[in-house]
């Protein structure tokens, strides 16, 4: 089960995606498919076949962000955050290899075509919810549980832009 919390910038940006799926990608697809449609036999017709695929998965992917929108909760930040990790944070954290890390904590449909998102739903970010800076916390990975080291915590948008 997906956690149903976005951030205003991620709720922005699958809105962006279903009006460019819905206002521009349909219509020119759809175009497609009926040129296609009218040179006749469509059984062997790549140009047919392939728009006509092509506007099944637009549909789907129309339909699963209109149901997905509508169940979403944006996140705002809020200054009580401050000094503690919780959603929408920028954390940058260290274990004792000198390994460190940095990563967004964000919900489940912003993680895509990002390196430096991860979901709510991590082991990651629930292990470090609510701690601070200096705080330590303890990750099960499939090699044995690892230590980690808080180093900073931001909320600043400035971070997110990279």
């Amino acid at each position: 089960m997906k956690t149903n919390l976005v951030t205003r910038k991620g709720y922005e940006k699958l809105q962006q995606e279903l009006n460019h799926l819905w206002k521009v990608e349909r219509p020119e697809t759809t175009k497609k498919v009926s040129w296609a449609a009218s040179l006749g036999d469509r059984s062997e017709n790549a140009d047919y076949q392939y728009n006509k695929k092509r506007l099944r998965e637009i549909d789907w992917r129309v339909r699963y962000l209109r149901k997905r929108l509508e169940s979403l909760k944006i996140v705002d930040y809020s200054p009580q955050q401050d000094g503690k990790v919780f959603f929408g944070a920028w954390v940058e954290i260290e274990n004792d290899d000198g390994e460190t890390l940095k990563f967004r904590i964000v919900g489940p449909d912003e993680i895509y075509g990002r390196n430096d998102y991860i979901s709510i739903d991590s082991p990651m970010a629930r292990a470090c919810l609510k701690k601070q800076v200096d705080d330590d916390f303890e990750v099960p990975t499939p090699n044995g549980t690892k230590t980690w080291y808080i180093n900073s915590i931001s909320y600043s948008d400035d971070d997110a832009e990279q």
